[in-house]
């Protein structure tokens, strides 16, 4: 392979980064088309995740179900090896947070077979079939352990790589990228809207095996939605020029060292700043189910319905964020990722800070709480998360020294893994500590969290700020 040839891919990639290219809700046409795929792609994700946990307990993990998991009696050992004995429901548990945990280490070889070896479309094409293979494998009952591990080397394959992609449509100063993975998440969004009710309702109401079913197809079209777009998204270099392109490539250097160790020393940061968010999913329904008052005009609310108020609060404010910032950057400078996160952590620990009000009222004898307290919570958490979570990603996305964009990534998503880990931990406390004591302390780990980009963005700002003339990764 020529230097011409690279050159004119090199050549082609800058004209679709050009910031010319509007044809998306003002930005590339690219960004829709991976947005969609990504939209189906979590479709499959959550749909499949919504019924797992209940699939495993409710059924497959019965006393006359289980014996036909092949691999299971060896898990089920090694779990109990380190737990003590599980009931149905307790394994069910185990294993659903194992599969939820490894669904954010795999990214990280997802990252390094494209970056080393594959390239993004080739990865990210492996990922989805294997993803659409594990769905449909949930369709029987003895392949449960293999359906699982395709699950987690396709989202390994495909996740970070995916969102790489996203990034690798701007150049290293254009402001753009921030709302573009705020529009890449408003995908996320409305899958989590529209999967628990169709995957959900299929699953619990006709067959486990139709709500699975589905979430393969949902897979598939992801997957076709991606292929179709693929000619507004940066090319990848030819496969005969991957060695020559990885010889010419300019080592990492000092300063892009120094990047990589600090986006590595600020994933505790990133941790923290999510507890909120994602205790929503944990501690949050138990201590409902206890104190808040579910009677809606006589109709006993589902706890497990509280979550889709989230989604709607979740797919709004990103709406919202992304038009206030919008309108800000015509009438001031927009400021970068890491202040982005700071403010994001500071409003995201109002939502736990809003809840000493109730849980002082009970403390106090007074009778339960409002439905409503609900979605003051979540309004205002999902603001912040708005600036949160996708801030994050183009903050990886732009950082990463050229040819690391997808091991970047995947690193970037161990926050969640190591987070909700914590989370799990300190939804322990719920049992030891008041109300107040317990939703106080979220609330000043977020803040902490906040405090903590703050000094990053004062103490190395300069070193996470594009270089002027820098070209874009790739």
């Amino acid at each position: 392979m020529t230097t011409a040839t690279l050159k004119a891919g090199a050549d082609a990639t800058s004209d679709v980064r050009s910031r010319d290219d509007r044809a998306f809700l003002g930005h590339p046409a690219g960004l829709g088309w991976l947005s969609f795929c990504e939209l189906w792609e979590r479709f499959s994700y959550y749909g499949m995740q919504g019924l797992l946990v209940l699939y495993l307990s409710n059924y497959l993990f019965m006393p006359g179900q289980i014996g036909h998991v092949a691999g299971m009696d060896a898990l089920r050992q090694a779990i109990e090896n380190v737990t003590g004995p599980r009931s149905p429901g307790q394994l069910a548990s185990a294993v659903f947070g194992l599969y939820a945990g490894f669904v954010y280490l795999t990214p990280i070889f997802g990252g390094l077979v494209a970056d080393r070896w594959l390239g993004r479309t080739r990865t990210i094409v492996i990922g989805a079939l294997l993803m659409a293979t594990g769905h449909f494998l949930m369709a029987f009952e003895t392949a449960l352990l293999p359906a699982l591990a395709c699950l987690l080397l396709g989202v390994g394959c495909f996740k970070g790589n995916i969102a790489a992609q996203v990034g690798d449509l701007y150049g290293p100063e254009d402001k753009r990228r921030a709302s573009a993975f705020q529009i890449f998440m408003l995908a996320v969004q409305i899958a989590v809207i529209a999967a628990p009710f169709v995957c959900g309702t299929l699953g619990q109401k006709v067959g486990w095996h139709w709500g699975f079913g589905a979430a393969g197809v949902g897979m598939l079209i992801g997957l076709v939605t991606y292929l179709a777009g693929r000619r507004w998204l940066p090319p990848e270099t030819p496969r005969g020029a991957r060695a020559i392109e990885a010889a010419a490539r300019p080592p990492v250097g000092r300063r892009g060292l120094l990047q990589v160790l600090l986006l590595v020393a600020i994933l505790p940061l990133l941790m923290l700043s999510i507890v909120g968010n994602q205790q929503f999913q944990n501690a949050y329904p138990l201590w409902s189910q206890q104190h808040m008052d579910m009677m809606v005009g006589g109709f006993e609310v589902p706890v497990t319905w509280l979550q889709a108020v989230d989604a709607v609060f979740g797919t709004l404010t990103i709406v919202a964020s992304l038009a206030f910032w919008r309108w800000w950057a015509t009438h001031r400078r927009e400021p970068d990722e890491v202040t982005k996160i700071a403010l994001g952590s500071f409003v995201a620990a109002c939502a736990p800070a809003l809840l000493l009000i109730p849980a002082m009222s009970i403390e106090a004898g007074g009778a339960k709480i409002s439905i409503l307290w609900t979605f003051a919570y979540t309004l205002v958490n999902d603001i912040g998360f708005a600036n949160i979570m996708p801030v994050g990603l183009a903050l990886y996305s732009r950082t990463a020294p050229r040819g690391l964009q997808g091991v970047m990534i995947g690193i970037y998503y161990l926050h969640l893994f190591f987070g909700n880990i914590f989370v799990g931990w300190l939804a322990g406390l719920l049992e030891v500590l008041s109300g107040t004591s317990f939703w106080g302390l979220h609330a000043v780990l977020v803040a902490g969290a906040g405090v903590g980009m703050l000094l990053v963005k004062l103490l190395f700002g300069r070193l996470l700020a594009p270089e002027p003339g820098a070209p874009a990764p790739q």
